[in-house]
């Protein structure tokens, strides 16, 4: 990893900072877990599940690591309440690497093709606009041609609220009038960016889910379109979620899941909530990769996902 690095002290603290809460709560709840105890007993292993369970990390990946540290007690015959820390963050890593193929640690996209398409999809409130804006600047940051394309167009304010993020960055975004065809917006922004050499594209999409055949349809019709100007695109479906709701985005992922094939995923709005658990759950349940996590306001806090990184930052003890 050269000078630019994606690890730098900068990132890491705001990792640091971003997961105090979560870290916070969960080193408390396994202080009592393990209060008065030398060695992990099934008492033991029964407040840990309680307390992955309490931290968001969901009830199947929950029941999955507890039954690997048992494993591991069983097959070494006795480890001590002090080990359970380090084992707990060896099972989560492991985890966590069945899901992700490699950690990013550039801004960097494929070279064999041009541009590289990014289809965004999460309902209303996630952070959806947010998240394309921040990686725009990213990306741009990073010396690529970014393009915009504004195909929320049921909500004047998504539209909006992007143009607002493309003249912040600097990056064109392509528009049509609200209320118009999402797959007409996505076909201009392809053909814009193609004709024009941009190197990444990020296409808005609408966050209803109270429809889920005319969410499949709409997204279907958006890719077919799309295919049309690049046969490839889209080349990621990532799917935004706010980690803040804990448990809700769980619910979310499944439904997405099931209409649309999610490549990758952005968890926003980890910083300020003790929540952080549920980016372990959801990549787990839906063996997508968690890409991007947001952990702040500011551009630079929407940080390339680095599973390492973020397990150590959850168990660091200060």
């Amino acid at each position: 990893m050269g000078l630019f690095g994606f690890f730098n002290n900068k990132k890491k603290e705001t990792l640091d900072k971003g997961l105090e809460k979560t870290k916070e709560s969960v080193f408390s709840k396994l202080a009592r877990a393990v209060a008065g105890k030398s060695t992990v007993d099934d008492d033991v292993l029964d407040d840990l599940e309680e307390v992955l369970i309490t931290s968001d990390v969901g009830v199947e990946t929950t029941v999955k690591i507890i039954r690997r540290i048992e494993e591991r007690v069983a097959r070494d015959k006795y480890v001590s309440t002090s080990e359970l820390d380090r084992i707990l963050r060896e099972e989560i890593a492991n985890l966590l690497s069945e899901n992700h193929s490699d950690d990013n640690d550039d801004w960097d996209l494929p070279s064999d093709h041009k541009p590289y398409v990014i289809l965004v999809v999460g309902v209303n409130g996630v952070g959806k606009t947010t998240t394309i804006g921040k990686l725009a600047y990213q990306f741009k940051k990073a010396g690529k041609k970014v393009y915009l394309g504004a195909a929320d167009t049921f909500r004047a304010a998504a539209v909006e609220q992007i143009c607002i993020w493309g003249e912040r960055v600097g990056v064109p975004v392509v528009k049509q009038q609200m209320g118009s065809d999402p797959a007409s917006v996505a076909f201009d922004t392809l053909q814009s960016a193609k004709a024009n050499g941009a190197d990444v594209v990020l296409i808005d999409t609408a966050g209803r889910l109270h429809n889920k055949v005319g969410l499949m349809n709409e997204l279907k019709k958006i890719k077919d379109v799309m295919k049309k100007v690049l046969p490839e695109a889209p080349d990621e479906v990532m799917l935004v979620l706010d980690g803040s709701t804990g448990q809700n985005a769980f619910e979310q992922a499944k439904q997405f899941a099931a209409v649309t094939n999610i490549t990758s995923l952005a968890i926003t709005k980890l910083d300020g909530t003790a929540k952080g658990g549920v980016v372990i759950g959801i990549s787990d349940q839906l063996k997508v990769p968690v890409k991007y996590i947001g952990l702040g306001e500011g551009m630079e806090d929407m940080q390339l996902f680095n599973k390492k990184e973020f397990v150590d930052s959850l168990f660091k003890k200060d």
